[in-house]
């Protein structure tokens, strides 16, 4: 490993640019008070990058363009890779005794779905947590469509996560039982996680201060609970605002959001209703059935003026009549665009309207068989109702009809990878890489919510990167 000359502080002008220029490209805010925290990152991440010293790697950061793989290298410097099975028990109290067993019970008579992301993964014991949480609570699970997303800026983190395995630091605090049902003792002195809640949560490279979601592409849409904490506070307070805004959309009516104690802000999450329970603030969208938590007290609203509105109505649509679809019924006439009606199954399928949004795309389809982007939008639908061989085929039927369709081969590849078949997802996602590598960097994928051909090709890098190493 290469020795970096850590001799000298950094001068504080040097330091006032680096902070500037982190809290522009990755959204980190570090305050003059925290300057020798951004000089210790800097010096971490110099031995990495390849500087033969501090100085050199932070003049070379400020002078010339960075690569996204070059940006996550020093995140994962300046933010704490470090965490714990349930840790803040306090939230977890609030998800197991109240908020999972409403959303259990109002789903049960329904569609038995339930979505939860976990923003900001790190090594994986937060959704780990949660899916034996859920192994409690349910025990007819595979009679439930569930998801449990947890996403991280970081590959490496993402790769040990999916790796399942911890050792004695990560079980501090936690409680007891969890060691004895899900995990099996290692020779190495690591505990191995059951095989059967570790296939339960589907792992995702996302940056939450660039990418773009909601976004069916990255399954980030109509989620049930997000939970995002002790990540909000590495931001600056406009990033901030501008994730919460992103998270607000992201659930659907009725929909928690989950920070820890330390991030708790009326003014920041003013779109949400602030809810507190026993040791726990969170907030909630509004939407959707009312849970039953009236013994709790509702915290006062806050203003309403820090967050952008929702993003306006494209132009020149149809009329209101032929698209204001409310849930379970049909608009009072059938609009004869297939564009038009795909437009109508995204809007049901961001809602977590699942089976509206599958008719509606099924529609799309009968009127406009020739274009793959209804099959590719019917297969994320599919995939979300967890019909994944119904998933498979559609996106087999976007690639007929395009083999180049950059989304399409990503999709399979994650999809072949969350069945374990690792090489048929390789083989995809080499195809999406050899379809990117021919276009622009900036231009934007079609489907894609905004995502670039740059973008989704560093996704997929960190995807592969991520994947944990075979062993001999």
């Amino acid at each position: 490993m290469l020795e970096v000359d850590v001799r000298g502080a950094l001068p504080d002008p040097l330091l006032a640019g680096l902070s500037e220029f982190v809290a522009l490209r990755i959204g980190l805010h570090f305050p003059p008070e925290r300057w020798r925290d951004i000089e210790r990152g800097i010096t971490a991440a110099a031995r990495e990058l390849g500087f033969p010293d501090v100085e050199t790697c932070a003049r070379a950061l400020l002078s010339a363009p960075l690569t996204q793989a070059q940006l996550e290298v020093l995140a994962s410097h300046l933010t704490v890779g470090e965490t714990y099975f349930f840790r803040e028990k306090k939230s977890f109290e609030a998800l197991e005794e109240h908020i999972l067993p409403e959303l259990l019970r109002a789903r049960r008579g329904a569609e038995r779905r339930l979505r939860i992301w976990s923003a900001g993964c790190c090594t994986g014991e937060e959704p780990y947590s949660v899916a034996m949480l859920l192994d409690r609570l349910i025990p007819d699970a595979e009679a439930w469509n569930i998801t449990i997303l947890a996403t991280d800026i970081n590959p490496r983190f993402l790769r040990k996560a999916a790796e399942g395995a911890y050792g004695e630091w990560s079980f501090r605090d936690a409680p007891g039982w969890i060691r004895e049902r899900y995990f099996k003792a290692r020779r190495d002195g690591r505990f191995e996680l059951d095989p059967r809640i570790r296939k339960r949560v589907t792992f995702f490279h996302l940056n939450l201060a660039d990418d773009v979601y909601p976004s069916l592409s990255s399954n980030t849409n109509a989620m049930d609970v997000i939970l995002c904490r002790n990540v909000l506070m590495y931001f600056t307070a406009e990033r901030t605002q501008r994730v919460a805004a992103n998270f607000h959309r992201s659930l659907v009516g009725g929909g928690w959001l989950i920070v820890s104690p330390a991030e708790t802000s009326n003014a920041l999450f003013s779109p949400f209703s602030a809810v507190q329970f026993p040791g726990a603030v969170l907030y909630r969208k509004a939407g959707g059935a009312a849970p039953q938590l009236a013994a709790f007290e509702h915290l006062p609203p806050a203003p309403r003026i820090l967050f952008p509105p929702e993003p306006a109505a494209p132009q020149a649509e149809l009329p209101q009549e032929t698209v204001a679809v409310e849930p379970g019924a049909a608009p009072p006439r059938t609009p004869d665009d297939a564009g038009e009606l795909a437009r109508i199954a995204r809007v049901c399928a961001n809602e977590g309207r699942l089976g509206e949004a599958s008719e509606w795309c099924e529609k799309a389809i009968a009127a406009d068989r020739l274009n793959p982007a209804h099959y590719y939008l019917l297969a994320t639908i599919r995939h979300e109702q967890g019909q994944v061989d119904a998933a498979a085929q559609s996106l087999a039927r976007a690639l007929y009809l395009d083999a180049d369709f950059a989304l399409a081969h990503f999709a399979l590849g994650n999809l072949r990878l969350s069945q374990g078949r690792r090489r048929e997802a390789e083989r995809h996602f080499t195809n999406a890489l050899v379809v990117l590598r021919a276009r622009a960097q900036d231009e934007v994928l079609p489907e894609s919510d905004g995502l670039t051909a740059g973008r989704l090709a560093e996704i997929i890098a960190s995807v592969l990167a991520s994947q944990p190493r075979a062993t001999a």
